[in-house]
């Protein structure tokens, strides 16, 4: 390639065009992640309409979450196989039924079952997504379209947070979901406008590795969220089953992480037999992809974890409102959006290992800080800046190891690419959600338990009458009205209102001193991420994938 034929093709790709491509693909994104963002604003709503306890919120987001990771990879050759932009289409039109049925939702199970209909939805859409990018966008345009993609689930976020919360203050829980309906048609419709993405009908589904990745997905998911209900290690009282007096939890997670495997070794074998497996294993076969996924997990991980604990502890604790608790969350979903669109500014001075080992970094001293700060007042100003610097820190991490693993794949790849992103979020999202819920139970009733031991004023009759099985977080409202009903005097009741309240500040605090070790553990593995500045990588890196034509190397090129 010539010198003039060179900067020709450097110009083509660099060439800029209409943003509305980006509005389109970004409503998509927006539309699913508003619904499962505006789960944990609801809680209250569900805990009232529904008579069910808190934890339950927790229950329908981990529903939702395994129906996208179990399918995503499923979802990805469907959208090979008939073309993205028709099953993003389609996908729009099945998640508006899903939120039908959500509105109209007249028990805890129809939520499920409407949230089991948008999970599955978005399996198919989230792959098309990169997808749609890579065929709209090239060059930096790309790059910053892939850091927009990861701003708009922040902004999605937030705004879920501030509208569902005012919607459920005001009228209700379900007009959260109701806006949602038209929204999933517009963008339905509008998607006509994007380009055209080939088929490529002669693809075979691997529907063996499809049910093996989905069933690791359900054992490891249903695993870690009935932690609290099963046991963490011994069986309790009047399970389902239990083998042997160990709980059947940590065994379905053991068991998942094997079929994880096995999927792996099936897929290779696909592979060296010419067969086109479930997932390409390019996407994940270099040790730099391989810690950007892990990094990708833990920082879902994290990030769902605090926000199923703010308004846990907000709105069940506290007793604030929907509304109250959105406003208070603004500013951590505003720092989200904004490090995700604008880390892309640092990729021509620090490498993706910098950066990735900076933010988790900052992610830990925001917890440890928020830990430490964190009183029964949630209006203290520090803790809305520590929530601020972590919203900073997880922002950053999104659009960069996003950005990592689109880079080093070439364009054919993009769905794959896809796939694994949606994957690996989504099962984070419901094992950081079912952490969350377990990390707080868990350490609430060794608080408790504690407490209540020999207690010098407490009746024996009531600390015999607290269940430790089956504890969980009640407002200081709810717990005053059930313990009227015992034979105690007011100093009495004060007292286990004041050990309740306590048992549940250490919980949460505990709770985010666990999640900040988990963020500056991740540091030593982020190593092992590209060590490159964008444009100054040494010819013959081996982070490079080899390319038999001239031009810069693949992970200079987007996608």
């Amino acid at each position: 390639m010539n010198k003039e034929s060179a900067v020709a093709a450097t110009e083509a790709i660099d060439k800029r065009v209409s943003w509305l491509a980006m509005a389109i693909i970004g409503s998509g994104q927006a539309l699913m992640t508003f619904n499962v963002s505006a789960l944990p604003v609801s809680m209250s709503g569900f805990v009232s309409s529904f008579h069910v306890a808190p934890t339950t919120v927790g229950t329908v987001i981990v529903v939702h979450s395994l129906s996208i990771a179990a399918f995503v990879m499923l979802g990805a050759k469907l959208g090979q196989i008939f073309g993205s932009r028709k099953v993003f289409q389609i996908t729009c039109v099945v998640y508006a039924i899903g939120m039908t049925i959500m509105t109209l939702a007249h028990n805890i199970y129809t939520v499920f079952t409407a949230q089991t209909i948008a999970g599955l939805a978005a399996s198919a859409a989230v792959p098309t997504f990169v997808v749609l990018i890579a065929n709209n966008y090239a060059g930096k345009q790309q790059i910053e379209a892939l850091g927009l993609l990861g701003g708009i689930q922040a902004l999605a976020g937030m705004l879920a947070f501030f509208i569902g919360g005012t919607l459920e203050t005001l009228v209700s829980w379900r007009v959260s979901f109701a806006i949602l309906i038209p929204w999933s048609l517009a963008v339905a419709y509008f998607s006509r406008n994007l380009t055209r993405v080939e088929r490529v009908p002669e693809i075979k589904v691997d529907w063996l590795g499809a049910v093996v990745a989905a069933f690791a997905v359900l054992f490891i998911s249903l695993g870690f969220n009935n932690l609290n209900y099963w046991g963490i290690l011994v069986a309790k009282p009047d399970i389902p089953f239990q083998f042997g007096g160990l709980s059947p939890a940590p065994v379905m997670i053991v068991f998942g992480f094997v079929l994880i495997q096995g999927f792996l070794a099936w897929s290779h074998r696909r592979a060296r037999e010419g067969k086109i497996p479930l997932l390409a294993l390019q996407v994940i076969e270099s040790p730099p992809e391989k810690i950007a996924v892990l990094a990708m997990m833990i920082i879902v991980v994290l990030g769902k974890a605090l926000t199923f604990l703010m308004p846990l502890y907000a709105e069940i604790i506290q007793g604030r409102s929907s509304f109250q608790t959105a406003v208070y969350l603004i500013p951590y979903q505003l720092a989200v959006f904004a490090a995700a669109v604008l880390v892309v500014h640092l990729y021509n001075t620090m490498s993706p290992r910098q950066i990735a080992r900076c933010a988790f970094v900052i992610v830990a001293v925001g917890l440890v800080g928020l830990g430490i700060k964190f009183q029964n007042e949630w209006s203290d100003v520090m803790v809305i800046l520590f929530l601020i610097v972590i919203g900073i820190g997880q922002g950053a991490l999104m659009t960069l190891l996003f950005n990592v693993l689109v880079t080093a794949s070439p364009k054919r790849l993009a769905g794959d690419v896809g796939s694994l992103r949606g994957t690996t979020t989504n099962l984070a999202g419901a094992v950081g959600t079912a952490i969350a819920g377990v990390l707080m139970v868990g350490i609430l009733v060794v608080n408790l338990e504690r407490s209540l031991t020999d207690h010098p004023t407490l009746p024996p009759e009531f600390i015999k009458a607290v269940d430790l099985n089956n504890a969980t977080f009640v407002s200081n409202d709810y717990l005053i009205s059930a313990l009227n009903g015992l034979a105690m005097t007011p100093e009495q009741i004060a007292e286990a209102v004041r050990i309740n309240a306590d048992a549940r500040l250490r919980a949460l605090r505990l709770s985010l001193f666990f999640l900040a070790s988990l963020a500056f553990l991740v540091i030593i593995p982020a190593r092992g991420l590209p060590n490159y500045v964008l444009g100054e990588v040494p010819s013959g890196h081996p982070e490079i994938a080899a390319d038999s034509r001239p031009g810069p190397p693949d992970h200079e090129r987007a996608l």
